[in-house]
């Protein structure tokens, strides 16, 4: 999980960046952020990611992030719970 909610851009758009650099294969990233990250999502397909999201609960916007073709993080995605 990455929290960057209160952080000012551009640096929650870097560290998830970073972090999906490191994104094994079977994992995803869950992405809290205090707004809707839109710079973001077309970077993701650039870079051949998919997600799902964005799933706004309580002023706190959740996007779970994993590498396209991933089955197993997609299956983990899918089966995580609500």
């Amino acid at each position: 999980m990455l929290d960057v909610r209160g952080l000012e851009q551009p640096e929650p758009l870097l560290r998830a960046l970073a972090v999906l650099e490191e994104l094994a294969a079977g994992e995803y990233l869950r992405l809290l952020s205090h707004r809707d990250p839109v710079l973001l999502y077309p970077l993701l397909a650039q870079q051949g990611f998919a997600y799902e999201g964005p799933a706004v609960q309580a002023k706190t916007v959740e996007v779970l992030i994993w590498r396209r073709g991933d089955a197993v993080a997609e299956q983990g995605v899918r089966n995580r719970p609500s």
